[in-house]
């Protein structure tokens, strides 16, 4: 698909990118490649092919959570700048 200057500009515009001339001049001919790239894929055949998520079966590769004992109110609290009793003390956001 033969794409022009304008209506790249256009995209550009669309995407809130501020281009120069050169740089509209450069991405005309890429933009239209990759437009034709989906045209070219728009035209195969894919009844019967299911939809997929991924392309690769996937899989959880984390552990199993398992309980284990919490810090401490001491040790939840060692690095605290500022402690109030067993909180944080932080700076108040709202009036």
């Amino acid at each position: 698909m033969k794409l022009t200057e304008d209506q790249v500009r256009w995209v550009a515009h669309l995407a809130r990118l501020d281009l120069s001339t050169p740089e509209i001049t450069a991405l005309t001919p890429q933009l239209a490649a990759i437009v034709d790239y989906v045209d070219q894929l728009a035209q195969l055949d894919t009844q019967g092919i299911e939809p997929l998520a991924h392309a690769l079966p996937v899989h959880n590769v984390f552990r199993e959570d398992e309980p284990k004992p919490s810090l401490t109110v001491a040790e939840a609290l060692a690095n605290a700048p500022r402690k109030l009793g067993d909180c944080y003390a932080v700076p108040a956001v709202m009036d």
